[in-house]
């Protein structure tokens, strides 16, 4: 196939496009934020379970403390209405039952004040294992929720940047002569580099370098004639810095 110089230039240019295309196009299949927040998914996950138990955990500290602050409460009353009744008693046996009820209520009071003490202690250090868990949590939702935004940020930029560059490998192969473009697309369609320069011995597509047989069949080959590489296949383009 023949072609001008110029116009196998060009594919250089559609090269180019062709290669920052692809990176668009992963950048919006796969932004570089998805991976660590698919991290974070899981991170969460697991704070989210740990939460859960340390608030169980903490729910059952205040049931009992709830419990026994009723106990208290009830066993005050109880106390109040002995000392009362002990007040108002003339009868020495009533009032030596009424003296002992007051002494074990008394003494009652103390093991559940000491027993709610303890309780408030523990009850305090689950509350601040709660919010201790939280703020890990928090923290992990929110890095999940910046990295979200910068990817979708990201994604539509890489839709954007797609779009520009369709457009502009439009207009340079509008610039090709249709064979000379078919033969480009051809080779692109195998997944390679479709054309690449020839630099100092070397290929620039698959970056081998020439053995002296084919780099000599490669001078022969005239200048508006289209050259591949006997190694990739690709197109090569020849310019000053062939060094042929």
């Amino acid at each position: 196939m023949n072609a001008s110089p110029a116009d196998q230039r060009l594919l250089l240019d559609l090269a180019d496009l062709d290669r920052r295309l692809r990176q668009a196009e992963a950048a919006r299949r796969n932004p570089p934020q998805a991976a660590r927040v698919q991290e974070l998914v899981a991170q969460r996950t697991a704070q989210s379970h740990e939460l859960a138990v340390r608030v169980g955990a903490r729910d059952e500290l205040q049931a009992e403390v709830s419990r026994i602050e009723s106990d208290v409460a009830l066993a005050q009353q109880r106390r109040d209405r002995d000392r009362a009744r002990l007040e108002g008693s003339a009868n020495a046996k009533d009032a030596q039952a009424l003296e002992r009820e007051i002494a074990a209520l008394t003494q009652r009071l103390s093991a559940l004040e000491d027993a709610e003490l303890e309780l408030m202690e523990r009850l305090e250090a689950a509350e601040a294992s709660v919010a201790e868990q939280q703020a890990i949590l928090n923290e992990t939702t929110a890095e999940g929720q910046r990295l979200s935004a910068e990817g979708k940020a990201q994604v539509e930029a890489a839709g954007r940047e797609i779009e520009t560059l369709t457009r502009d490998r439009g207009a340079v192969a509008g610039r090709i002569p249709d064979p000379l473009v078919s033969a480009y697309d051809r080779l692109a369609a195998r997944g390679i580099v479709a054309a690449a320069p020839f630099t100092r011995g070397a290929c620039g597509g698959c970056h081998v370098m020439l053995a002296p047989s084919d780099l000599q069949a490669l001078r022969s080959v005239p200048a508006d004639a289209v050259a591949n590489c006997p190694e990739c296949g690709c197109i090569l383009v020849r310019t000053e810095e062939s060094g042929l």
